[in-house]
């Protein structure tokens, strides 16, 4: 069927319609569903003005080459193809920010959201109903499909921790399914984290101003074809995600991270500290292995924990463990310095001990971001 529309006393066809809304998928690894997406896409918004933003990390599927061949076809597809960056909250905003629609909608690559939910989610934004609409999967008549025990008891938990950060009644926080104003995700935008996988709770704990949600029941479907991305990494992100809408608003998450990996770092040299020193060697020996050891272990730590946005890979990796060293010396040298200084002011021997402990923690961590593991 043909769509046209009467601008100006000209028809303009279908494809040629005022950009009303755009639909951005983040994917990794979808080259089976992007077609069947399309598809669906094209029933539901038939008569609007839409185009979608696939959004691509690099899939080695071929799913960045599939939507560009489709896209010289069609002017309403789009790609986004994303090299040496991971997420699917970055990708979203990469996404949104690509398009010039006022309404974006989002939605999985995989079919698992019902695309018959997404024209009530756009109507409802673009009616000024609300400046976000959620696919909520449970409001009466949504549901989470054939998820088994042990899943549907973790959503609920990670639900209800979302729901608590946020101080909201939002039915489903964690959502991945939903349409936005393009001014209100602007607000929200300096403010985001982008951590994870949950980009409606990230927006919605970090807009300025309270958000008017719209909450659209859908049931959540079986994934066709691909493979799920929930693991182990998903769930930490989403716990980072939460730590930094709660208490990142005092300490930065990161310094948090950094800090556990140092506690860790000292029982490390602790334990090689006695090793060494009971296969007989001298204490200067044992605590310069220990350190050494101790270094290295909160290196490669954080490389996969604290920086792992950032993680250094081949090469860079050598260069980042040397610089690594450098800037832990130093820090070394700033914590006795300033312990000593205290201790010499008739302070507490243990006030100067934490005081040069701190110091010297604040100088690795600030470095470390800054030189070893810079954007």
């Amino acid at each position: 069927m043909r769509h046209d529309i009467l601008i100006a006393d000209r028809i303009l066809p279908a494809d040629t319609l005022p950009l009303e809304v755009a639909v951005v998928v983040p994917t990794l690894n979808e080259a089976a569903n992007v077609e069947k997406l399309i598809a669906k896409l094209s029933v539901v918004l038939a008569g609007r003005g839409w185009e979608v933003v696939f959004v691509d990390d690099n899939s080695p599927d071929g799913t960045s080459e599939l939507v560009r061949r489709i896209g010289r076809g069609s002017r309403h597809v789009r790609i986004v193809q994303r090299v040496g960056r991971r997420g699917l909250s970055s990708a979203v905003v990469e996404g949104i920010l690509a398009t010039a629609a006022p309404v974006v909608a989002v939605m999985d690559g995989d079919l698992q959201h019902s695309e018959d939910a997404l024209p009530r989610l756009i109507d409802a934004v673009a009616g000024g109903e609300a400046d976000v609409a959620v696919g909520t999967r449970y409001g009466a008549g949504g549901g989470i499909g054939d998820w088994d025990e042990g899943r549907a008891r973790m959503s609920r938990l990670a639900t209800r921790a979302g729901q608590i950060a946020l101080g909201t009644d939002v039915s489903d926080p964690m959502s991945g399914f939903f349409a936005i104003r393009r001014d209100a995700f602007e607000r929200a935008l300096p403010h985001l984290s982008a951590i994870g996988f949950k980009i409606l709770l990230d927006i919605l704990a970090s807009s300025p101003t309270p958000l008017k949600v719209a909450e659209i029941p859908y049931r959540f479907r079986t994934r066709e074809a691909g493979e799920s991305k929930i693991g182990a990494r998903v769930i930490a992100e989403y716990a980072e995600l939460i730590a930094d809408k709660t208490i990142g608003r005092v300490v930065p998450v990161r310094l948090l991270k950094f800090l556990m990996v140092g506690g860790l770092g000292v029982f490390v040299h602790l334990a090689v500290l006695r090793a060494v020193l009971g296969a007989g060697s001298a204490f200067v020996t044992a605590q310069t292995v220990a350190v050494m050891t101790a270094i290295a272990f909160n290196f490669f730590l954080n490389n996969s924990f604290t920086y792992a946005d950032r993680k250094l890979k081949g090469w860079r990796l050598v260069g980042g463990l040397a610089s690594f060293y450098a800037i832990s010396a130093l820090g070394a040298v700033a914590n006795i310095g300033i312990g000593t200084w205290m201790a010499g002011h008739d302070e507490r021997w243990w006030v100067a001990g934490v005081a040069g402990v701190v110091v010297g923690a604040i100088w690795n961590f600030a470095m470390s971001s800054a030189l070893t593991w810079r954007k």
